[in-house]
């Protein structure tokens, strides 16, 4: 980039990422048979590449450790912030059924109506172009307004919306640990509020054999955290006091109480799968399992993948290598 910039010896403007032209990011994969072309796309490698960097610089860190805080950082949390303002200003509504609170829908168009205002906020002047399809992704990570539901590939657009940001130099190499502690766990916070006070439908849940009715992104940077601690091994997580000790440093652990503030009963019973991966001996072990479990439980599938959209930041195009 210096390079190029000496070359035309013009301003930062003309050099970043800007000679492409953006687009509204669209759906692209409509049947089963599509699922390759997501496998070859330059969409799927660089999302997956952009999960396991972060699953790799936030290795055996803590949420509470220090770390840099960008000015886009401070202006995603902003924005986070905003959602759950929109919250606690549309109270849900008293309907006969118990779940999917329509309340959520009057939520759901305020944000559908701010969101490209909303993400212009976050990234500087010469890139507002980008703000229209970055914003796509913002909108689809919420979950649906019309099933008032919610599941993985909701949350895959709002890391997707990340990777976005990432791609056209917003987000930096050096804000990794911020992306993960701050912006996304503000996210999942938002995100549990939206849950609790819409009584939102898991989407495409698996029930007591998926990993989680609302979330998967969190475990796998989550057990990362906790690779080579002195103490804390996976069969600790299913004890409540570990959990209520640590939950604040650890995002795995804020997952299983949330879990268990949700759920009653035996953990064994709700939580199946979790259950079987306290067994497993190490982080490391379990951190490498769920890798390869979202890959295939939630990026191999049609259902979740069906819904992705790809645009110019993340195209369907076949990685070009």
């Amino acid at each position: 980039m210096a390079e190029s910039e000496r070359q035309t010896g013009s301003s930062e403007e003309a050099v970043s990422p800007l000679q492409q032209s953006f687009m509204i990011p669209k759906k692209e994969i409509n049947m089963v048979s599509d699922m390759a072309k997501w496998k070859r796309s330059q969409a799927y490698a660089d999302y997956i590449g952009f999960i396991l960097t972060l699953n790799e610089g936030i290795k055996g860190k803590k949420l509470t450790c220090e770390y840099r805080v960008s000015e886009p950082v401070k202006k995603l949390v902003d924005l986070l912030n905003t959602l759950d303002r929109w919250i606690d200003e549309t109270p849900p509504v008293d309907q006969p059924s118990r779940f999917g609170n329509k309340a959520f829908r009057t939520w759901y168009a305020k944000l559908d109506q701010e969101a490209e205002n909303l993400v212009a906020e976050v990234i500087p002047k010469h890139l507002v172009e980008a703000a229209p399809e970055a914003a796509v992704y913002l909108k689809e990570s919420v979950g649906n307004s019309t099933r008032i539901d919610y599941g993985t590939g909701h949350e895959a657009a709002f890391a997707a919306f990340l990777c976005c940001l990432c791609k056209i130099g917003v987000l930096r190499v050096d804000d990794q640990l911020a992306i993960v502690f701050k912006v996304f766990n503000r996210y999942l916070e938002v995100m549990r509020k939206l849950q609790k006070t819409y009584r939102m439908e898991p989407a495409g849940s698996q029930g007591v054999w998926g990993l989680d009715d609302f979330q998967f992104l969190p475990f796998i940077w989550g057990s990362s955290q906790l690779i080579d601690h002195p103490n804390l091994e996976p069969r600790h997580f299913v004890d409540e006091r570990v959990v209520n000790e640590n939950h604040k440093d650890y995002m795995f652990l804020e997952c299983i109480l949330f879990i268990t503030e949700m759920k009653t009963g035996p953990f064994a019973e709700h939580s199946n799968q979790l259950w079987n991966i306290s067994a497993v001996p190490s982080w490391s072990k379990v951190n490498q399992g769920l890798i390869r479990m979202y890959k295939a439980e939630c990026l191999e599938k049609f259902p979740v993948i069906q819904h992705f959209k790809f645009g110019s930041l993340l195209p369907i195009q076949p990685v070009t290598s």
